[in-house]
Parts: C-alpha cells; structure tokens; sequence
C-alpha cells in the first residue's frame, strides 16, 4: 500500500493546474502559501449537503467547501491527529485510550466496511467527542480512474455504513481519499454527500512500519502549527504507532500544543 507525499512549494502550482484540467487522478497538494485550499470542484462553489442518513437538519445545513483542507480549524500553536483505514476491534480503543489521556482528539478516517464490522468502535470514537470521516469502500487508491457511479458508491457507500454503525445522529464531516487520489470530480461528490475533502501535511508513513524513531522523525520534520497530522489506526499492526504516539502526544503538549479538528 502506497502513500503519496504532499508536494513542496515549486511543484504545487503545476499540480493543481493539473487536477483542474480534468476529471483524471488527482493528488492531495497543499496550494503555496495557503491554509485551507485546494483546486476547485466542477462547480467551483460549495454546495449544500445532501446526506445518506438522518442527521441533516430540516432546512438542510450550511455548504460544504469544496476545496482540500490542509488545517486545522484555529491558529497558533494547534495541530490536527487523524488515523486512516480503521476501526480496528485491536487497535482503535487503545488510541483512544491514549488520546484521553492527554485530552487529545483526533478525526478517524474509516473505510465502510470495518465500521460497519466494527460498530462498537464508531460508537466509541463519537462518546470521547472525536470526529469521523469517510475513507471510501473498498479503499483503493486509483478510485479517481473509475466512473461517476462507482465513485458515488464509494463515497457515499462508506457514509452510510459509517453512520449505520454509530446510529442515529452520527455525523460524519470529511471525505479522504485512499492515497490522497483527489479528483474535481470525486471531491464534486463528496460535497454533494455533505463531505468536506481533508488531505493532510504531516506524513508519519506509519502505514510501513519503519521503526519508532523513523515515525517521529516523519512528524518532527513536517511539523507546523496547523498541521494535519496523517496516521493509521487500521490496516494491520499498529504497534509502531502507539508506541510513537506515546512519545507524541507529551512531547506536544510540553511544548505548548493543542488539539483541534480539520476545518469543515
């Protein structure tokens, strides 16, 4: 399983111009210079959320933005924790666990079928006040080469499952796609779900094992206030993350950081 790497300052400009040339596979670039932002939808507007549940309001809610976020919803000294391919039965309460501990929260990006596996999970995620995003079905990481049907189903397949297993009022904000594989058009379809996209600017590569240290230094280096922090609490043995977040979170919080959510 691959991870695509944010690109620096020279090639954004060239990638985002690419991804507004079509509907073709996409990558999750943050624009130079720029906090929340990203290239624009088909529509180029927000666009009111629609939902596959029963969690929107009468009178429906605000618009959801369409562009890529890449931070979080305050300034200063802040960072954003999400953990991507989960729930998992294992290791998603020991996270949770360990984010109480330090009054932590985080945005867990689940694929469709584990929460709908792993319901209690979701359940758990919603009562210690984090946040749910979708990670797509089936989790592969060329989705924006499929048709618009397909891509639909994915998005909005893996809402539905998500919000079925937290039960009535779930509320799920965010879509991400596996890999970063953004498109104008599967972010058009987010948004038509009430999705906001959310990339990301910190790689911990966590997903490959590389050792405690190669994950800290991942995160030391990309590390900025507003930073969206990208880490795994599913898709296999996540010992290698927690005993990284150990280290993390009190380094963090002795220095100062908070910990807020993705704008929305």
């Amino acid at each position: 399983m691959s991870r695509m790497r944010i690109a620096l300052a020279g090639a954004v400009a060239a990638a985002v111009a690419a991804t507004l040339a079509g509907c073709g596979s996409g990558t999750a670039v943050r624009a130079a210079g720029s906090g929340a932002s990203g290239s624009a939808s088909p529509s180029a507007s927000a666009t009111g959320k629609s939902t596959s549940g029963d969690n929107v309001p009468p009178g429906g809610t605000k618009p959801v933005n369409p562009l890529i976020e890449y931070t979080t919803g305050s300034r200063g000294r802040v960072v954003a924790l999400t953990f991507d391919d989960g729930p998992s039965p294992v290791w998603t309460p020991r996270i949770l666990a360990l984010l109480a501990q330090y009054h932590a929260h985080a945005t867990f990006c689940e694929i469709g079928p584990n929460a709908k596996a792993a319901p209690a999970m979701v359940k758990a995620i919603e009562a210690a006040g984090d946040r749910l995003c979708d990670h797509s079905v089936s989790h592969n990481e060329a989705m924006s080469k499929w048709s618009e049907q397909r891509q639909t189903y994915e998005i909005a397949g893996a809402k539905k499952m998500i919000e079925d297993a937290g039960g009535a009022g779930t509320q799920v904000d965010w879509f991400r796609a596996p890999g970063g594989d953004f498109s104008p058009l599967n972010r058009h379809i987010s948004v038509q779900n009430g999705l906001r996209p959310l990339g990301w600017t910190v790689d911990s590569q966590d997903w490959m094992r590389p050792g405690v240290p190669k994950i800290l230094s991942n995160i030391h280096k990309e590390l900025v206030p507003g930073a969206i922090i990208l880490m795994h609490d599913g898709g296999g043995d996540r010992s290698q993350t927690m005993a990284a977040l150990q280290q993390l979170l009190p380094e963090l919080v002795s220095k100062g950081y908070s910990f807020e959510f993705p704008v929305k």
